[in-house]
């Protein structure tokens, strides 16, 4: 009797490049950091998951299997949803053809709630809820620090006009919502101290001119990574929402949010040729692999494309990613450095440190889950992507 050959346990030297490899050690440690932070000023957590866009990262997240949860395409809210979450932010503007899909969503059973900052959505929503029986719920959205959206926190008028506009016309009215996106400018502890507060008290005046009016807002909800780990005070506030700290990155570490060390996401890749003239080592992981982000270019380090760490996770010195084409990679020492170019190689394989987590991510279709000071891949988690 012949015996069937087993699969020896995949490695980092044995897998493919590029690969997305996930440190589920540093994981665990971002999400537990958070959550007791939030746990000691008194607010829930409600996780975005447009970074990590995965069950399994989501259930890491989340307070039960059920949510709550946030998201920023109504792919994710499906693809959640058929895991079974059942309590789902949609938290971008609501467009009137994503209407029919919420309906849908709501149908099945989950409690899907759209953010809008007009007028004009809120007849679109009141609409949708008569048409389909059932009162969508909405929050407002607020422009805390004129960095994208929303209405501004003393515009009193339009704020209570889009609240009995909802309520008019047969939708729900559940609160107030803004995202300090403004806070990965700031530079320095205080000043994201500053913007936390800044971000809090917006949606506080917004929810009591809308109380004032006699219109409810159970719902008082803020949100960025930065914000999030420098809030020192969260009266008035039922929510926070953040995404990116599950796996931070360099530019979260730039802001000093988190430190290298703490990042859990990086891209596994392959040394396949050098310039020594130019002081380059060439690798198969390009910006297919790490995407075009060049967030920390404003930064007081420029991390390139991302920072290069040797196979077991420890970042290799100066070195960096400097350039990238679609699927070449070039690493060299940054410029200023007194560093020598290391010895790799051909077939090293080396880790490179993402810029922007949520764009490096969206590259990649899975996970290659590790743990700290181990080789071996226990597991390979799906990502989707979509709108």
């Amino acid at each position: 009797m012949v015996e069937s050959a087993v699969s020896p346990q995949p490695t980092l030297q044995t897998i493919n490049t590029p690969s997305l490899i996930l440190n589920a050690d540093r994981m665990d440690r971002n999400i537990n950091r958070l959550k007791s932070h939030l746990a000691a000023l008194g607010v829930q957590l409600r996780p975005h998951l447009k970074t990590g866009k995965s069950v399994e990262v989501a259930r890491c997240l989340m307070t039960s299997n059920a949510g709550p949860a946030t998201v920023s395409t109504l792919k994710e809210a499906e693809q959640f949803a058929a895991a079974d979450v059942r309590d789902i932010l949609y938290a971008v503007g609501i467009a009137p053809q994503k209407l029919d899909r919420v309906v849908a969503l709501r149908a099945s059973g989950v409690d899907l709630t759209v953010i809008l900052d007009t007028v004009e959505q809120a007849r679109l929503v009141g609409d949708a809820s008569r048409k389909s029986g059932t009162r969508i719920p909405a929050l407002i959205e607020i422009d805390c620090d004129g960095h994208r959206s929303g209405v501004l926190p003393d515009e009193s008028a339009r704020l209570i006009e889009i609240g009995n506009a909802l309520s008019h016309y047969g939708a729900e009215l559940r609160g107030v919502l803004t995202h300090a996106g403004g806070s990965y400018s700031a530079r320095g502890s205080k000043a994201l101290e500053q913007c936390a507060e800044e971000e809090r008290a917006a949606v506080v005046l917004a929810a009591s001119t809308l109380r004032a009016a006699g219109l409810p807002c159970p719902v008082v909800s803020v949100g960025s990574t930065p914000t999030a780990h420098f809030s020192r005070n969260l009266t008035g506030v039922t929510e926070v929402r953040a995404g990116v700290f599950v796996f931070f990155d360099l530019v979260m570490a730039g802001l000093d949010v988190c430190q290298v060390d703490d990042i859990a996401l990086s891209v596994l890749t392959t040394v396949i040729g050098h310039q020594p003239r130019k002081g380059w080592v060439l690798v198969d992981a390009g910006w297919m692999a790490m995407s075009r982000d060049r967030g920390t270019a404003k930064q007081r380090v420029d991390q390139g494309y991302g920072l290069v760490c040797d196979v077991h996770g420890s970042p290799c010195g100066d070195l960096i990613m400097v350039d990238a084409n679609q699927e070449h990679g070039v690493v060299a020492v940054r410029a200023g450095s007194t560093a020598g170019l290391p010895d790799l190689p051909i077939g090293t394989r080396l880790r490179i440190l993402p810029n922007h987590a949520c764009a490096t991510g969206a590259q990649h279709a899975t996970y290659h889950v590790v743990r700290d000071g181990s080789q071996f891949i226990e597991a390979e988690w799906p990502r989707f992507r979509g709108w």
